[in-house]
């Protein structure tokens, strides 16, 4: 295959990836057939499985482009708490992604799951980009001496977790007042003397 050649399956890549993101976020993982998103990007279904194996290739390129498009929209990796948060205030008005992840790692938790090692190397890249959040906050004075930023972050991804899949039934439920509570419990107690 020719530089032209690649470059141009590269970019057809990419305008599927971002259509995809559109029609899941707009229809939900349920509701988006491949038929609408090859019809909106000029191909036929077999021609976009071309560029994916499969739908569950698709969707895991599609949590992967969205990751990287809200963390460098929001969240970019030494950045503070309200970045995360930025990122779940983002979820609301996506939450046909919302929708998509929380099914993708529910699913995941299936060992043989084509989802599975993503969603491993998905935690472990959360916890770590949370727990410098921590750090962070810890160096402005937000947050006390007394915490240990890898439990804040895996106690803060896993209410976030609970709280998308809770929301995705009841949208009265706010994530970002909620997380904030998490947050600021931790904060009033990172400041306590650990005897006490």
């Amino acid at each position: 295959m020719g530089r032209g050649a690649y470059a141009k399956g590269v970019a057809k890549r990419e305008e599927i990836l971002e259509v995809a993101l559109e029609v899941v976020a707009e229809l939900g993982c349920r509701n988006s057939s491949n038929r609408e998103i090859a019809q909106r990007v000029g191909l036929s279904q077999a021609g976009l499985m071309h560029y994916f194996g499969s739908r569950e290739d698709l969707y895991m390129a599609v949590l992967r482009a969205r990751d990287e498009r809200d963390t460098a929209d929001y969240w970019q990796p030494g950045s503070d708490f309200q970045g995360f948060l930025d990122v779940i205030e983002h979820n609301t008005n996506v939450p046909g992604l919302v929708q998509l992840y929380v099914e993708f790692s529910a699913e995941a938790s299936i060992g043989r799951h084509p989802a599975h090692e993503f969603f491993l190397e998905r935690y472990e890249w959360a916890r770590r980009l949370l727990a410098q959040s921590v750090r962070t906050a810890q160096e402005r004075g937000e947050f006390g001496p007394n915490v240990d930023a890898e439990l804040v972050a895996d106690i803060v991804v896993a209410a976030a977790d609970g709280l998308q899949q809770q929301w995705l039934l009841d949208r009265s439920i706010d994530m970002v007042a909620r997380l904030k509570a998490v947050s600021g419990g931790f904060a009033a107690l990172s400041h306590l003397d650990p005897a006490d």
